[in-house]
């Protein structure tokens, strides 16, 4: 009744066909077992004939038929792989869900389907594993217990929030923020995530809620306003949100910005009745206005805030643009004192700080007197320690490029500690790379004048007029010199070269008789031999070094020439 034979072509009673690759029965109905061969032909029992085919009862060996087991290996349908196969389908339905719902709606409410690229975006999408999504229905779990045992707990509600919109499910992380709202209306971080969430058409709904409710939360207006495109709406914004909040500085400080220089003036006059403990606000109304007004809204300033040396700092740069320069350093002077009967601790770095700042701004004169009134606040007592502390902030602010603060420290610092001759030369090396010829020679003048025995401020001093070319100049510092210093090798080896150098052979001998007799060196007799070696006298070369032999009998350099 209706099975197939082996051999193709043939009928059966019943008409139906029996072609090799497995036609159909009338009806489309399958053999009693539903079992193919790999022919494609159905026997009543699945037992395995020779082609594949089915005989009731017995196994015969043949050929292997699709997903079936080799003769004596049973193999029963659905007992392998369906389980993993069902839940990787339900997994790649969720992922595919999520990916769509990526695409169809996002945070700023943009639309970023390609109609035409947009399966090639689906498959460079990375596909969450099956870990993942377990790991995101196990926070959901855990989220969805605390919002439901803790409603009125804000971070909850934005936890649960944000992890729907990691899964990609931002409609449900929206509806959850929007019950966290509901549950914490006065908390502004919950506002300010369904904020965030919505579309930037309803955002601005959103925060107009959030500040009925929360009408004194300065982040809530400050996020309203920058959600205005428009600069007028921003501003009124902001007005309206100090009609709420006049003591905010932050907001002051945005709704000022906004405004141009006639009206910034105004609400600044407004702003530091409302909040005049604020020295930016202060400030800010001294740049806008005039000479006679600024001085007086500094001296309202300081009354209001007698612990600021900023605003004492910014009088001193006011006083430096009328070119009050005397005025500058008695501002600063005052501002010491001041601050220290009420009580504020002298901070040197602080002060330091300020004087670079006005060297960056262009004060020159106001960074000088800064380091000048504060040249011992916070230094060692002893001069070793003094010294030290000096040298280091010097160092420092030419590391940082401030070299006026640096040449203020070391002029004030040879003012106090004025025989030493190591800051003396630290000067003038700072000057020799970041000053003038003119500063470094006043330099040198200074120090030859404070520290008269050390030659090498002297030779410094005379080489510098050399290498200009002032030769007199250079001929009277050594000379000086040498009242000072009558025994100094170094002092007339350099007088005799600045001769030599200037085809002054006679000025030369004169001056190196006068050294072998005050100071009477090996070098300086070498130095006399040399001299008459380079004009050929030899005779009066080989005499001189006769007589050095005298002096100095160990001289091996002496012995040498006289060979």
């Amino acid at each position: 009744m209706g099975m197939h034979t082996p051999m193709s072509g043939m009928h059966t009673p019943m008409g139906m066909h029996t072609p090799m690759s497995g036609m159909a029965t009338p009806m489309g109905m399958a053999t009693p077992m539903g079992m193919h061969t790999p022919m494609g032909m159905r026997t009543p029992m699945g037992m395995h004939t020779p082609m594949g085919m089915r005989t009731p009862g017995m196994r015969t060996p043949g050929m292997r038929t699709p997903g079936y087991g080799t003769p004596g290996t049973p193999h029963t349908p659905g007992s392998h792989g369906h389980g993993s196969l069902n839940d990787l389908g339900e997994a790649r339905s969720t992922v595919m869900a999520v990916k769509l719902d990526k695409i169809m709606d996002s945070v700023t409410g943009q639309t970023v389907m390609d109609p035409k690229g947009y399966l090639t975006d689906l498959n460079a999408l990375q596909v969450q594993s099956d870990a993942d999504i377990s790991d995101i229905k196990k926070a959901r779990t855990l989220l969805k217990s605390v919002i439901t045992s803790n409603p009125k707990h804000g971070p909850g509600w934005i936890a649960a929030a944000r992890l729907e919109e990691v899964a990609g499910k931002v409609q449900s992380a929206r509806q959850l923020i929007a019950q966290g709202c509901k549950h914490c209306p006065n908390n502004e971080d919950v506002w300010l995530e369904a904020a965030r969430l919505e579309k930037p058409q309803s955002a601005k709904a959103v925060v107009a809620k959030a500040v009925k409710s929360l009408p004194h939360s300065v982040r809530l207006w400050i996020d309203a306003a920058n959600r205005e495109q428009d600069a007028q709406a921003k501003a009124r914004v902001l007005r309206k949100a100090l009609e709420f909040i006049p003591n905010s500085v932050r907001l002051w400080k945005e709704a000022v910005s906004l405004e141009d220089e006639v009206e910034a003036r105004v609400m600044l006059s407004r702003a530091v009745e409302c909040v005049p403990h604020s020295v930016e606000m202060w400030l800010a109304l001294a740049k806008l206005s005039s000479y006679k007004e600024a001085q007086r809204v500094l001296n309202e300033a300081r009354k209001h805030i007698p612990t600021s040396p900023v605003i004492w700092v910014t009088a001193a740069k006011l006083e430096e643009t009328q070119g009050n320069e005397k005025m500058v350093e008695l501002i600063l002077t005052r501002a010491i004192d001041s601050l220290a009967a009420n009580g504020v601790t002298p901070d040197r770095d602080m002060w330091l700080k300020q004087a670079e700042e006005a060297e960056k701004t262009g004060f020159i004169k106001t960074c000088q007197a800064i380091v000048k009134v504060t040249i011992k606040v916070g230094v060692d007592e002893d001069v070793k320690g003094m010294k030290q502390n000096w040298v280091q902030d010097a160092d420092a602010a030419v590391n940082r490029n401030s070299i006026e603060v640096a040449r203020a420290i070391y002029n004030n610092a040879v003012m106090h500690l004025k025989n030493k001759k190591g800051l003396w030369l630290r000067l003038a090396e700072l000057e020799t790379k970041y000053g003038t010829s003119e500063s470094l020679d006043n330099v040198l003048q200074r120090a030859v004048t404070y520290c008269p025995h050390a030659e090498i401020l002297w030779l410094m001093a005379a080489k510098q007029k050399w290498l200009r070319g002032d030769v007199a100049s250079a001929r009277r510092i050594l000379a000086e010199a040498f009242s000072h210093s009558k025994e100094s090798e170094a002092i007339h080896l350099a007088a005799v070269k600045l001769e030599s150098e200037n085809n002054e052979i006679q000025r030369s001998r004169l001056l190196l008789a006068r050294a072998r007799q005050q100071c009477n060196t090996p070098k300086v007799w070498m130095q006399s031999v040399q001299l008459e070696r380079e004009q050929g006298l030899f005779q009066q070369a080989l005499h001189l070094c006769e007589e050095g032999l005298k002096e100095h009998p160990a001289y091996a350099k002496m012995w040498m020439i006289g060979g």
